[in-house]
C-alpha cells in the first residue's frame, strides 16, 4: 500500500505534515498525530451534536478545518443555513481544496461557505456578540493536550467565555478532546445553562469525547 508524504511545510503553528499512510491520509503537526481520514465518526459527532439542538436555520461557526469531515456534516444538516469555518493554517486549506477535497466532497467549494485563515483567538476576539448560533471547536487534541501551548488560554476561564459571548441566547458549543474532559466541563457549567460529554469508543486507549454545553448564561 501507498506509504509517503504529500507535502510538508512551515505553518503558523510549526511543521505541518500531510502524510498517506495505507491509502489513508493523516496531517501531523510538529511530529504530534493531529487526524486522519480513517473514520471522522467523532468529527462528525462534534457539528452533529451542535445542529442538533441549535436554533433552526442557524449560523455554525467550526474552528479548525482538518480533514474536512466536520463541515462536510455540517453542510449535510438541512438546518444549517450557513457556516463559517476558522483555520490559521493556509497549507490545511489548500490540502481540502487539493487530495482532501475526494473525501470531504470538495466541502469548501459549497456557497454556504465563509472561509476565514485565522487564528481562532484572533477570530473570537473580532467576532460580534450574538453572531453565531452554534460553535464547534477543533483545534487540539483537546484541553490536556494543545498542540499550541498558547492555545491553552482558550480553554481557560476567559477563553470559554469569548467563545459563550459569541453565541446567540440559544446556542451551542461543542469542543472535540482525544479523551473526558470533566474539568473543561465543570468550567463550562459555570457559563451554560447545560452541560453534557459524548464519547466515541476507538481502538485502543480512552474514547474521544465531544463537550456540548448549550444556552450561555447571561450576566444580569
Amino acid at each position: 500500500m501507498e506509504d509517503r508524504v504529500v507535502e510538508r511545510v512551515h505553518g503558523r503553528g510549526g511543521e505541518l505534515v500531510l502524510r498517506v499512510r495505507d491509502g489513508v491520509f493523516e496531517i501531523i503537526e510538529n511530529g504530534v498525530f493531529l487526524m486522519d481520514t480513517r473514520d471522522g465518526r467523532s468529527e462528525r459527532l462534534l457539528v452533529g451534536a451542535a445542529a442538533d439542538v441549535m436554533p433552526a436555520r442557524g449560523r455554525i461557526a467550526i474552528a479548525g478545518l482538518g480533514v474536512g469531515f466536520s463541515l462536510s456534516e455540517a453542510l449535510a444538516r438541512p438546518g444549517v443555513r450557513e457556516v463559517h469555518v476558522v483555520e490559521r493554517e493556509e497549507a490545511v486549506v489548500r490540502w481540502n481544496r487539493g487530495p482532501l477535497a475526494a473525501v470531504n466532497a470538495a466541502a469548501l467549494d459549497d456557497e454556504r461557505v465563509r472561509l476565514r485563515c485565522t487564528d481562532v483567538a484572533d477570530w473570537l476576539d473580532a467576532a460580534e456578540p450574538g453572531a453565531f448560533d452554534a460553535l464547534c471547536l477543533d483545534v487540539d487534541n483537546g484541553p490536556d493536550w494543545t498542540v499550541t501551548p498558547s492555545n491553552d488560554d482558550l480553554y481557560r476561564d476567559a477563553g470559554l467565555a469569548r467563545a459563550a459571548r459569541v453565541l446567540s441566547p440559544g446556542g451551542v458549543l461543542t469542543v472535540w478532546s482525544a479523551a473526558p474532559a470533566p474539568d473543561l466541563e465543570a468550567r463550562l457549567g459555570a457559563l451554560f445553562t447545560t452541560v453534557h460529554s459524548l464519547e466515541v469508543p476507538v481502538a485502543r486507549g480512552r474514547p474521544d469525547a465531544v463537550v456540548v454545553a448549550c444556552g450561555p448564561r447571561r450576566d444580569g
